[in-house]
């Protein structure tokens, strides 16, 4: 009898073994796809490419913005971040200092956030923080927050 209880336990052990190895483990190839997805959040501001920018976002991404707005949904992020570039201009530029994975499918990415040469006024240093899940295979971007840093 306990030679039963000895081969289910065994077998239960292989089937966890199993399931450990199966997960995502290539966490090199997901932090650069990461700073390819930040990267590429930036480059459809720059186009103004609202569909490309969609395709970044989650469907209930959220963005609190430095001014305290917050927008919520995707059609609310893609339309107020092309608005913000279009009216302030300026280069804008996120240089990704970390990224740290909460599960294989979320993380945070954390960087200083600046838009130089703005048409509305002087040159602006925030930071930003994303978080990024995994769907169907690919990172997309679920919530932004920017701030400014304390003098």
């Amino acid at each position: 009898m306990w030679t039963t209880r000895l081969s289910a336990v065994l077998v239960a052990c292989g089937v966890f073994a199993v399931a450990a190895s199966a997960q995502p483990s290539d966490r090199a190839a997901d932090e650069a796809a990461i700073r390819e997805v930040v990267a590429a959040y930036l480059g459809t501001r720059e186009e103004n490419d609202a569909a490309a920018l969609r395709a970044l976002l989650t469907e209930d991404v959220d963005q609190l913005v430095t001014s305290g707005a917050l927008r919520l949904g995707r059609e609310a992020v893609v339309e107020g971040s092309l608005a913000s570039t279009r009216e302030t201009g300026g280069r804008r530029s996120i240089r990704v200092e970390t990224v740290r994975f909460l599960t294989d499918d979320v993380a945070i990415a954390d960087g200083p956030y600046d838009i130089v040469g703005r048409t509305d006024g002087v040159d602006r240093h925030y930071r930003t923080t994303m978080v990024l899940v995994r769907e169907d295979g690919r990172w997309k971007i679920a919530a932004i927050r920017n701030m400014q840093p304390a003098p």
